[in-house]
């Protein structure tokens, strides 16, 4: 029995070493069905992604059979592909992928381990594979008006040969860079000829041809670098709309029928009903629409500024400018000329670290007690103090409105004013004291003499210090705020950035009393900022800044003299009549052109500086030139002793003109004598 099972399972052992042996020769090849029974479907599958593991959408993924292509398939939002495959390969089975935007990855096989489990039934996956990103063909270049200033927003098509529709299109950026993405070559490709077609409501529609070296390297597959594209100005509707509102703006400001900031957003609104209702209507009438807009407002202007006012507004309530002005009449001793002197003083260096019109504000109802006391005609000291406010604060970044706006505009730095400024501004003081005590001789000569102990108790009395701590600290901040102005620009810390620190401390740590400190803001002040950037913006949209920067180029050319005696008393006339903030913000694009095409101005920046002295000197000119003037005659004025149009420009006109002169000249000496 044992031998008999023995003989039986090694007959069993044999034939199944037989089957086996044999199996190879009777099982289905690769690529044959096991039979009308066999319906099973083999499914390979994988995932695409790209450089950064981010899925691959829309690619093609072909599977190739013994050399002949059988199935494709796409991959899905997630990458993700999958192919049902019938008909088995018998030696070979490969996969390629591509995409229009991806490197083509090379076919790859699927090895025989592989083929047999996927004879099996079993599903193959792939597995994740990456796609290498293929380079963009780009098309590039800069669209700038005829004085070399970017354009913005302006549209760029591009087509093929004579094709109807673009094969790209782009908006120009900031600068007036722009770059139109083009179909690679092979899903189209340029024939002959790429035009370029550039438009813009304030420009004339230009289409340029890429030269045949350019239109070669762009069917070669490679990008193209066109470079800069000259636009030129069309006067439209809206270009005069937009002038004519300005003037006008600047009329209402300069006559003072309304509020400087209510005239401002006046001249807003005309702009944007004209843009978006007029210019549904007729085209021709658009200037910019709310986003350009925003984007001519110089956001660290208006930081600046409000940081500055809540530091400032700390200071006055202590009762310092009192003081000040208890200590000029002490040391005067009575003597019309010593006080003159030392007035002018006080009132250079308070306009030089804080706002002009807060210094005038606190100054003028002390000196007219003064004066009074001392038989003097209010004017003779007044006088002096306005031309002292105007011209002392051209020595600061933060001395004058329009030196916070030249120098966010151009860059110039806090020290930059200081150490290029300050000499000419105490020469031109020096000859601002010396006319105004030559023009009212007689009147100091026939005054009072001496103190008047009247007037000296009533002036200590209100010399007192309100709170003495509070004006410790605050101090304390205002010194360290002029410090980190001095080394800002070490630390790459805009003038903004430190106002807005030091507003921050004081509310923090001196006056706490935020609903108080932030009531004493002027914000109507900030609300004319904004409304006025964006007016200036809309000449200079339409091309009323380049127009006049070309036409004033063609006088100046490329002679920095003649530009520097331009820009001061070109701007310094008008300061006479129109408020000077608008007309140096309507002038900072033109000095940055004229700039441009003299030698070594654009470096030192002497035009600006000509602009800073220009437009606070001309300030001087008459009664109605700058905020200070018109302020001071208005507190005069209400005390009963008014202040005349006249009685002003006898004084104001010699000394402007005198002052424009210094300090051009200084300027020349400092930049290139001394070198800068």
């Amino acid at each position: 029995m044992r031998r008999k099972f023995t003989r039986y399972g090694l007959a069993v052992l044999c034939l199944l070493a037989a089957v086996w042996l044999w199996l190879p020769e009777i099982r289905p090849a690769h690529g044959q069905s096991g039979g009308e029974d066999d319906p099973e479907v083999r499914v390979l599958q994988g995932v695409l992604t790209d450089d950064t593991g981010e899925a691959v959408a829309g690619a093609e993924v072909r599977v190739t059979i013994d050399g002949t292509q059988q199935d494709v398939a796409n991959t899905s939002h997630e990458g993700s592909w999958e192919v049902e495959l019938v008909e088995l390969p018998r030696n070979s089975l490969r996969v390629e992928y591509s995409h229009p935007d991806y490197d083509n990855l090379p076919a790859h096989g699927v090895d025989s381990g592989a083929l047999d489990r996927l004879l099996d039934g079993a599903i193959l996956d792939q597995g994740q594979l990456r796609l290498r990103t293929r380079p963009a063909l780009v098309l590039v270049g800069i669209l700038t008006n005829e004085q070399g200033q970017a354009i913005v927003e302006a549209e760029i098509d591009v087509f093929y040969d004579d094709s109807a529709e673009p094969v790209g299109s782009a908006h120009s950026l900031e600068t007036g860079l722009w770059e139109v993405i083009l179909p690679r070559p092979g899903a189209q490709a340029p024939a002959e000829s790429v035009t370029v077609e550039v438009s813009h409501p304030h420009f004339e529609v230009d289409a340029y041809q890429l030269a045949p070296q350019d239109v070669e390297v762009l069917s070669d597959g490679e990008s193209v670098n066109i470079g800069q594209l000259e636009m030129t100005n069309r006067y439209t509707l809206g270009f005069w709309v937009a002038t004519l509102t300005f003037v006008l703006m600047l009329g209402i400001i300069a006559f003072e029928r309304l509020p400087n900031a209510t005239a401002a957003l006046f001249g807003i609104g005309v702009v944007f009903t004209t843009t978006f209702f007029g210019g549904e209507i007729v085209p021709e009438l658009y200037i910019f629409n709310f986003e350009r807009a925003l984007a001519y407002i110089n956001w660290e202007v208006i930081f600046l500024v409000m940081g500055m006012m809540i530091v400032v507004s700390v200071i006055e309530s202590t009762g310092l400018f009192q003081w000040l002005a208890f200590m000029a009449y002490r040391w005067s001793r009575g003597e019309p000329v010593i006080l003159v002197i030392v007035l002018v003083i006080i009132t250079t260096l308070a306009s030089a670290l804080l706002d002009n019109v807060t210094t005038m504000l606190l100054m003028v109802p002390i000196t007219l007690e003064i004066a009074i006391a001392l038989d003097l005609p209010p004017a003779s000291l007044l006088v002096p103090e306005i031309l002292a406010s105007n011209i002392g604060g051209i020595t600061t970044l933060i001395g004058t409105p329009t030196n916070i706006l030249i120098g966010a505009y151009a860059d110039i730095s806090f020290n930059d004013f200081l150490i290029n400024q300050t000499v000419g501004v105490v020469v031109a003081l020096v000859v601002m004291t010396v006319y105004v005590l030559w023009h009212y001789r007689k009147v100091f000569n026939q005054g009072e003499k001496g103190i008047s102990p009247t007037l000296y108790a009533k002036l200590e009395e209100n010399a007192k210090i309100k709170n003495p701590t509070v004006l410790r600290k605050s101090l304390f901040v205002f010194a360290a705020t002029i410090f980190v102005f001095a080394i800002g620009e070490n630390l790459h810390m805009v003038p903004a950035v430190t106002a807005l620190l030091a507003a921050t401390v004081m509310l923090v740590w001196v006056e706490t009393d935020v609903q108080k400190m932030l009531s004493l803001v002027d914000w109507t002040t900030l609300v004319f900022f904004m409304a006025l950037f964006m007016m200036v913006g809309s000449i200079q949209e339409v091309g009323l800044i380049g127009a006049v920067a070309e036409g004033m180029s063609n006088v100046v050319g490329s002679n920095l003299y003649i530009g520097v005696f331009m820009i001061a008393f070109g701007v310094g006339l008008l300061s006479f009549a129109i408020a000077n903030i608008p007309l140096a913000a309507s002038m900072l694009p033109v000095v940055e052109y004229l700039s441009g095409n003299i030698s070594g101005a654009a470096s030192n920046k002497i035009l600006y500086y000509s602009l800073s002295m220009g437009a606070a000197m001309g300030g001087n000119g008459l009664l109605i030139g700058g905020e200070t003037n018109l302020m001071t005659a208005g507190v005069a004025e209400r005390a009963g002793y008014p202040l005349s149009f006249g009685k002003f420009a006898r004084v104001s006109v010699p000394v402007t003109l005198l002052t424009l002169l210094v300090g051009s000249l200084w300027l020349l000496f400092r930049f290139e004598v001394l070198g800068g």
